[in-house]
């Protein structure tokens, strides 16, 4: 078996995050936006990069826009952002 090969340029996301949050789970979330609970698990883990389609759907399922879901760079954890909006205030 090959090793796993990583994409040159992945798309980090928040879904995880964001479903957690919202009590919901992979299957709960793949049922909204129309894809297997596998596909939510390959995303979160970042083994699968999302249509331009997919991203939106769940986009709107979270209703947040897409940069606050989706990123070429790592998101700094939450609450790292959300002491540095506090500290800005």
């Amino acid at each position: 078996m090959s090793p796993k090969k990583l994409p040159k340029n992945p798309i980090h996301n928040r879904v995880r995050v964001l479903r957690v949050e919202r009590d919901m789970s992979r299957a709960q979330l793949a049922e909204l936006i129309d894809v297997n609970p596998q596909t939510i698990g390959a995303l979160e883990r970042g083994d699968h990069s999302p249509s331009l389609d997919l991203a939106f759907r769940i986009c709107e399922v979270f209703d947040l826009p897409v940069e606050a879901v989706f990123s070429r760079t790592e998101f700094l954890p939450m609450s790292t952002e959300l002491h540095a909006k506090g500290a800005r205030a």
